[in-house]
């Protein structure tokens, strides 16, 4: 249709119309006028609506199930995400726990020693300026750490500083072998020099070489000039071999470290070295022994003999006890018939009976 004047006032009395027809409709209420042509209408176009919506129903559908799927992509990932964070909380759980128990541990050590310390963090391990077994702490100057300052942690000597950045420091650790520190025997006071050996026990040269030393002997660190690069009384380790006295100047003994230097987290830069010396008083306690329970066993009685039954005239021993039990004298036995015969006409014996004499109320038998 070509746009012309007529077709253009066509469009406006059509408009007009329909404003005018709404009109009567809403003021008409269920009594419109127009009520008979809207039913009409919906009885010819009802059918035609309901197969045009049974067509578009699966697109509908297919399009709402991608938004679903999407929207349920959403939710399964949200829920992912949060399984995730739930199983790290408790895994960030165990390791807070056992890191609050370091902490406590390392925090009872400096306090028997007087150390005053900086807590710290190991944050990374391996060779670093060219030593073999050193780590790189999370603390540095900035935090009051300097060159030589002894680490340890709530189990013992953990080594010394070596390098320090402004926010981190190298330690080098005391299996390293070029690692020595000066120790002294718990009790025994006998001093010497424990040098590392890696992942094997730690090689401690008494200067004493007939030191008396046994296995399970404990040692403790002997401290440095000016408290660097050792505080004293810091705990080394266990003894666990002993090389046997040759008449040397020194003697070798071989001492397993309290410390576990492949499992470091936690640690303390000893930035306050105490005012006297804790000598052994960082030390743990021994435990005590467990007290000996004693058995004491009942040999079995030989075959055909009960238990207690006397043996070769000797007075049998009670099963436990240990007392020796006594039995009634036995009566001797009566003479044979011929010794009876042989014996002279007298006054009978008065614990033995006539053998001879009947009872005087009964008969004797023929």
């Amino acid at each position: 249709m070509r746009d012309t004047r007529e077709s253009r006032l066509l469009l406006v009395l059509l408009i007009a119309t329909a404003f005018a027809l709404i009109t009567v409709d809403i003021r008409g209420g269920q009594e419109s006028p127009v009520d008979g042509a809207r039913q009409a209408a919906a009885a010819v176009f009802g059918p035609v609506e309901n197969g045009v919506a049974a067509a578009v129903d699966p697109v509908g559908n297919a399009i709402g199930a991608v938004r679903d799927s999407g929207e349920r992509h959403t939710r399964i990932a949200a829920l992912e995400k949060e399984n995730a964070a739930l199983k790290a909380k408790l895994g960030s759980d165990d390791r807070n726990r056992n890191r609050v128990r370091e902490l406590d541990s390392m925090l009872k050590t400096a306090g028997a020693g007087q150390y005053g310390i900086k807590g710290a963090e190991v944050i990374a391990i391996g060779a670093a300026q060219g030593f073999s077994w050193t780590v790189t702490i999370d603390i540095g100057a900035r935090d009051g750490v300097q060159r030589d300052m002894t680490v340890l942690n709530g189990s013992g000597l953990v080594g010394r500083v070596t390098t320090v950045g402004p926010s981190t420091s190298t330690v080098l650790l005391a299996n390293d072998p070029d690692f020595t520190v000066g120790t002294r025997m718990e009790k025994s006071d006998e001093l010497g020099f424990a040098t590392g050996q890696g992942d094997r026990p730690l090689l401690v040269q008494l200067l004493n070489g007939k030191a008396k030393v046994k296995k399970g002997d404990r040692l403790v660190t002997f401290g440095s000039q000016a408290d660097k690069p050792f505080v004293p009384g810091v705990p080394v380790g266990e003894v666990v071999r002993v090389d046997p006295a040759g008449g040397g100047l020194t003697r070798n003994v071989y001492v397993r470290p309290y410390v576990g230097f492949t499992k470091l987290d936690i640690v303390g830069v000893v930035v306050q070295a105490p005012r006297t010396d804790p000598r052994d008083m960082v030390l743990p306690q021994k435990p005590k022994p467990a007290p000996t329970v004693t058995v004491t066993a009942t040999p079995p009685a030989p075959d055909g003999q009960q238990p207690g039954q006397q043996m070769g005239g000797q007075a049998p021993v009670g099963p436990a006890t240990g007392r020796v039990e006594r039995k009634p004298a036995q009566r001797p036995a009566a003479p044979p018939a011929d010794q009876q015969a042989g014996q002279q006409a007298g006054q009978p014996d008065a614990d033995q009976p006539d053998q001879n004499q009947q009872p005087q109320d009964q008969e004797a038998t023929p």
